[in-house]
C-alpha cells in the first residue's frame, strides 16, 4: 500500500490522531513508510476522514 499527502494538507490533526504511527502532523502531515504494514485500515480510515481529501492511498 501507498500512502501519500497531497496538496492541499491544512495540518489538522485529523489522519495523526487515528494513527499517531502513520502520520506526524507539523505544518503538513508527514507519512512514516515503515509503519503502513499492519495498519492498512487505519490509513484509509485517515483518507476518508480527510476534510481535505489531502490523503492518496493506493492498493498495489
Amino acid at each position: 500500500m501507498i500512502v501519500s499527502i497531497m496538496d492541499g494538507c491544512t495540518a489538522c490533526g485529523a489522519c495523526e490522531a487515528i494513527n499517531p504511527e502513520v502520520f506526524h502532523v507539523d505544518t503538513i502531515a508527514h507519512v512514516d513508510k515503515s509503519h503502513i504494514e499492519g495498519n492498512e485500515q487505519d490509513c484509509i480510515d485517515a483518507a476518508l476522514i480527510c476534510p481535505v481529501n489531502a490523503i492518496w492511498v493506493e492498493d498495489i
